[in-house]
C-alpha cells in the first residue's frame, strides 16, 4: 500500500524516469488558478476557451469541471475520432430507447386496438390521435386504463404487452 507521501510525489513528478512535458506544469497551474476564479470569472473562461456561452444554470462545480475539462483537452488533446463516433452512437441509442419508452402512443397508430384478457373479461382500448378509447370514455395514458381495469397502478405499456418491437409492429 502507498503512503501519501508516495502518492503526492507521483501525482507532481510522475513515476521515476517520468519527466513531465513542460506544458504540463502551465496546465497544473491553470487548473489551480481556477478553484479561486469566480462564478462569474469561470463563466467569462468557459466563453474564452469554448467560444459559446455556458448554459445558464449550470452550477460552479460544472463550470469548473468543463473549464477544467477544455484546458487539458487543449494541452494534451481530445477524445480521438473513433470515441466520438461511439459516444455519439451509444446517446442514439439511448434517445431512441428513452423516447420509445416514454410515448407509446407516438408509436401506435391511431386505429390500432389493444386487447388484454384480465380475469375472465376481455378488455379492448381504441387508439386514437390523441389518446385512448376505454369503453365510451376517452383516456390520456395507458396506465390510466390499466388502473381502471386492476385497481392498483400499473404501467400501461406493459399491462397491455407493448414493447418497442410490438408497437413498431403495429404501427
Amino acid at each position: 500500500m502507498m503512503k501519501r507521501a508516495d502518492e503526492a510525489r507521483l501525482a507532481t513528478y510522475g513515476p521515476p524516469g517520468f519527466l513531465w512535458p513542460p506544458q504540463a506544469r502551465d496546465v497544473d497551474a491553470r487548473l489551480a488558478a481556477l478553484e479561486a476564479m469566480t462564478t462569474a470569472d469561470l463563466r467569462l473562461e468557459w466563453r474564452r476557451l469554448c467560444c459559446t456561452t455556458p448554459p445558464t444554470r449550470l452550477s460552479r462545480d460544472l463550470l469548473l469541471r468543463g473549464t477544467a475539462y477544455k484546458i487539458q483537452e487543449q494541452a494534451y488533446g481530445g477524445l480521438s475520432l473513433s470515441t466520438k463516433r461511439r459516444l455519439q452512437s451509444l446517446a442514439g441509442v439511448a434517445d431512441q430507447r428513452t423516447s420509445a419508452a416514454a410515448s407509446p402512443a407516438a408509436i401506435l397508430r391511431p386505429g390500432t386496438k389493444l386487447v388484454r384478457e384480465w380475469r375472465g373479461r376481455v378488455h379492448t382500448v381504441l387508439v386514437l390521435e390523441d389518446g385512448f378509447d376505454y369503453q365510451d370514455a376517452r383516456y390520456r395514458s395507458l396506465s390510466r386504463i390499466a388502473r381502471q381495469i386492476t385497481g392498483v397502478h400499473r404501467s400501461g405499456p406493459l399491462f397491455f404487452g407493448i414493447s418497442r418491437v410490438s408497437a413498431r409492429r403495429a404501427g
